[in-house]
């Protein structure tokens, strides 16, 4: 394994976030579209091996390769740019301005959520054969989830709120370290293997994820679920992707960022004057 050191891996995620913030609009939609499409047909295989093994455990278990593919492609999630597109802005690299942030973060949120739509809608086509039957058990499972959880969090009203919040910070803790732990090496499997485990632990617990989300709801909604489009938004979208941003830059990217980059220069520094004094 090739393992990179904190202090030049944590320059590498300022530099993507860099990178991310100076991609043409095109470019970031694309990329963007095809990581919801894959992250949403990970998260429809995984239930598929849920549902047909009875199982969790194994679906979690197969559920990286779709995230491992798609950051292996170099495509974008939103939960990504969320942990390493504000780093840019914080180490003040030229350009990078709050406004061109948010620019990246609104084209991400598009794209991804393009994605992941078509992948709902072709999924509900062919289970219910152009919505001709019910779909079986599969169809059910999916629809459940997102139904469950979008009602479950709002009859609990604001303790309803705060809990997908969570959920959704703890997620891309795990999340955003799988993102991490693709640059810690420069070897293919390293990458891979760095990355599972945290993507692994995230869907077995069933944390949060607002790309995720964005398959499981609308094909809930297709489904015929009982809960509209506003309650999706506000009882799930918006706290999970609040919950999300939080988790991956405040408890991943903001700590790397202080005690790696931040603290860089001193540390030469103070290396340089230990080696004059001996």
């Amino acid at each position: 394994m090739s393992y990179i050191e904190p202090s030049e891996f944590a320059t590498k995620m300022v530099d993507a976030g860099e990178q991310k913030i100076f991609m043409s609009t095109k470019d970031t939609l694309v990329r963007a579209y095809m990581a919801g499409a894959i992250l949403a047909l990970a998260a429809f295989f995984a239930i598929s091996v849920t549902v047909n093994t009875g199982n969790p455990l194994l679906g979690a278990v197969l559920f990286p390769v779709g995230f491992i593919m798609l950051y292996l492609m170099k495509f974008d999630l939103l939960t990504g740019v969320f942990t390493l597109v504000p780093l840019a802005v914080l180490n003040k690299r030229p350009g990078c301005t709050p406004s061109q942030m948010l620019r990246n973060w609104g084209l991400v949120f598009i794209g991804n959520f393009a994605g992941a739509l078509t992948v709902a809608f072709f999924a509900s086509f062919i289970l219910t054969y152009g919505y001709n039957t019910d779909g079986g058990a599969l169809a059910a499972k999916v629809s459940t989830i997102g139904e469950s959880r979008t009602l479950g969090y709002q009859a609990h009203g604001t303790e309803g709120w705060f809990t997908i919040f969570i959920r959704g910070m703890l997620c891309n803790w795990m999340v955003s370290m799988g993102v991490v732990g693709a640059m810690i090496s420069t070897s293919a499997t390293s990458k891979m293997l760095a990355m599972w485990m945290p993507i692994m632990l995230f869907f077995y617990m069933g944390f949060e994820h607002s790309i995720v989300n964005m398959f499981l709801f609308p094909f809930s909604m297709i489904m015929g679920g009982e809960f509209t489009v506003i309650d999706y938004f506000v009882w799930n979208e918006i706290p999970t992707a609040l919950g999300n941003l939080v988790g991956g830059f405040c408890l991943v990217g903001l700590p790397l960022y202080w005690t790696h980059v931040k603290t860089n220069p001193e540390r030469k520094l103070a290396k340089a004057t230990m080696t004059k004094l001996a």
